[in-house]
Parts: structure tokens; C-alpha cells; sequence
């Protein structure tokens, strides 16, 4: 990874943020590489968060930051397919949980995904658990569930234990996400998978998608 992009994010520093993501692009790194540094840096900021030392204005000037680097690193990232996907790939239900305005690390996701063909629907920030178990009700086969804050890990659990109820549970698959989103807290909520690491989604979503693609090598973890 990038440690200067890194340390960069991580001290809120923009201008030496979007200055060291040009100079990389124009060394032509590997985009995938790129994002992955951004992501951990961005992760630093929501420990220092949890730790006290950051505020929730440096959370959003995280998110400022890295939009910033969305915009330079985009023209770089292989082009969507039409429709947000082949009419044939299935729908992916992506949003941040309720408690949490995060939408860092899901963007790029998204955008991923999307890049790779499949259809994704983005719920957005701040999302009620209703809307994730509506879309489960419409046929979506896979959920992904962002969050920064490990004050919405309850939340997290209350809406996988609403898909239990209501006999959900095995008509989807749930992936969480995010700086709280480790295998302890995915054993704790009963999610199937945690997704902390940029570069291994589209093989984790291949994987369980059966999905197969020259470019990556797929991996059910």
C-alpha cells in the first residue's frame, strides 16, 4: 500500500491528499492498490475517532477527502456496464445502518460492483432496518450492511434477528462492512461474511454469486 496517501488521510491533510493520488495515477499504479490505501486510511481516522482524539467534523472531513479522490482516481476505473449492470446479474442491496451517516467505503464498493457488471441498489446513509428486510422481501439476494460506529452493532444484530423472525435469513446473504465490521462482530451478529479489505470484494462476491471472470480469482472465506 501507499503510506504517504495513508498518513495523508489519516492527518486530514487534503492538498497533499489529492496531490500524492495524482502523482500515483500518473505513475500509473494500480487503481485497485490505490483504493485499498485510501480505505485504510480512512480507517485510521475512525479509530482515532473511537479513541476520542478525532471529532465526528473530522469523520465528514474524511468523507470530503476522500471524494475528492473518488473524482480523480474514476476515469481510471474499468467503465460500468449499461444499466447498472447485465440484465441478467443479480441485485446487490448496499447501505449504511441506522445510527451511522458513513458512506466512505460503501461509495467505493458500490462503484466496484459496478464496474464489474452487477446491478446495485444504494439505500444511502442512516438506513432503518425496515428498508433492508423490504428488500430482502422483493428478492434480493445478497445485503451488505456499512457501519463505522461500533455503537450500531446492536443495530446490525436487531435486523439479522428481524430476518430470523420472519424466515428471511435463508433467502439472503449478509455481508457487513466497515472499520467495526471484523470476523469477531460478524460471529456476533450472525452475518455471513465481513468485508474489510477492498481488493478482495469482487472475488468475494463472484464467489458467492458463482459468478466466474478471467480477472480475479474467486474465494468463498
Amino acid at each position: 500500500m501507499y503510506e504517504p496517501l495513508i498518513r495523508a488521510i489519516e492527518l486530514l491533510e487534503i492538498d497533499n491528499a489529492t496531490s500524492l493520488t495524482k502523482k500515483y495515477l500518473s505513475e500509473n499504479v494500480p487503481v485497485v492498490d490505490l483504493i485499498e490505501s485510501c480505505r485504510i486510511g480512512v480507517q485510521m481516522v475512525g479509530k482515532r475517532y473511537q479513541e476520542g482524539e478525532y471529532y465526528l467534523s473530522d469523520l465528514v472531513m474524511s468523507e470530503f477527502i476522500l471524494k475528492e479522490i473518488t473524482e480523480l482516481v474514476e476515469p481510471h476505473l474499468p467503465a460500468a456496464a449499461e444499466a447498472g449492470g447485465a440484465p441478467d446479474s443479480p441485485e446487490i442491496v448496499i447501505g449504511t445502518i441506522e445510527g451511522d451517516i458513513h458512506d466512505l467505503g460503501k461509495n467505493i464498493v458500490i462503484y466496484l460492483l459496478r464496474s464489474s457488471g452487477y446491478k446495485v441498489l444504494d439505500l444511502g446513509v442512516d438506513v432503518p432496518k425496515e428498508k433492508f428486510v423490504e428488500a430482502v422481501k422483493n428478492g434480493t439476494r445478497i445485503i451488505g450492511i456499512c457501519f463505522l460506529m461500533t455503537s450500531c452493532t446492536a443495530v446490525v444484530k436487531e435486523l439479522i434477528d428481524i430476518l430470523e423472525r420472519e424466515n428471511l435469513r435463508r433467502k439472503v446473504t449478509v455481508i457487513i462492512g466497515g472499520y467495526a465490521a471484523d470476523e469477531q462482530t460478524r460471529a456476533y451478529v450472525g452475518a455471513d461474511y465481513s468485508a474489510t479489505n477492498t481488493t478482495n470484494i469482487i472475488p468475494l462476491f463472484d464467489s458467492i454469486l458463482g459468478v466466474k471472470r478471467p480477472d480475479f480469482e474467486s474465494g468463498k472465506r
